[in-house]
């Protein structure tokens, strides 16, 4: 999963919500609308926002 989120060409400084919204436009149409793949929607974003989270944490830890 961590090479989506480098895929997703987004900055480390963006908020969370450009990273949703980032996430959301590289699912096909279909994912994004079904409603039987609301977990899986849901398990992505936090994934995603898990490794933008990881990403800032080790700007902040070498001042980058």
């Amino acid at each position: 999963m961590y090479s989506t989120y480098l895929r997703l060409d987004i900055l480390v400084w963006d908020n969370n919500r450009a990273v949703i919204r980032a996430a959301r436009r590289r699912l096909a149409q279909s994912a994004r609308r079904d409603p039987g793949k609301r977990d899986a929607r849901k398990r992505l974003y936090r994934e995603m926002l898990r490794h933008h989270a990881d990403a800032q944490q080790l700007v902040k830890q070498f001042r980058l």
